[in-house]
C-alpha cells in the first residue's frame, strides 16, 4: 500500500488492483460473509418453495439455527405471508414448521389468485 500511495505502483486494470487488495487484506471473515448473504435474501416474486430452498442453502452455510434463523426467515419472506403466520392461533416452534406452513399459505394464496382470475375471465 505504501508503494501505491507513493506513486511507485500503477495498475492498468482494476482487476489487478482488486487482486492485490484481496491478497493484502483478505476477503473478510468467511462466516460473516455467509451470514450477510443470508440476510440479503428476499422472497420477492419467487414461490415460497423456491425461496425456502434458497434460504435453506444460505442458512446451512451461515450456521444460523434456532430462534435467530426463524427471525431471519420471517424478515425475508413476503409481508402478507409473514403477517398470517404471526397471527396464527398456534405459534410455530421450529424453522421447519415455519417453512412448511409458509409454503402451504403461499400455495393456497397462489391457487386462490388463479381461481379469481379464471372467474373474472368467465364474467367478461
Amino acid at each position: 500500500m505504501e508503494d501505491l500511495e507513493g506513486g511507485l505502483l500503477e495498475y492498468e486494470m482494476i482487476g489487478e488492483f482488486l487482486t492485490d487488495i484481496k491478497r493484502e487484506f483478505g476477503e473478510g471473515d468467511e462466516e460473516s460473509v455467509k451470514i450477510a448473504k443470508l440476510q440479503r435474501l428476499e422472497q420477492g416474486n419467487k414461490t415460497m418453495e423456491e425461496f425456502v430452498q434458497e434460504f435453506r442453502r444460505a442458512a446451512r452455510e451461515s450456521r444460523y439455527e434456532g430462534h435467530p434463523l426463524i427471525e431471519e426467515f420471517k424478515q425475508e419472506m413476503n409481508r402478507t405471508i409473514r403477517r398470517k403466520l404471526m397471527e396464527a392461533e398456534h405459534q410455530l416452534g421450529t424453522v421447519e414448521q415455519w417453512y412448511d406452513r409458509a409454503i402451504a399459505l403461499d400455495q393456497n394464496w397462489r391457487e386462490s389468485r388463479r381461481k379469481e382470475e379464471r372467474l373474472r375471465g368467465q364474467r367478461e
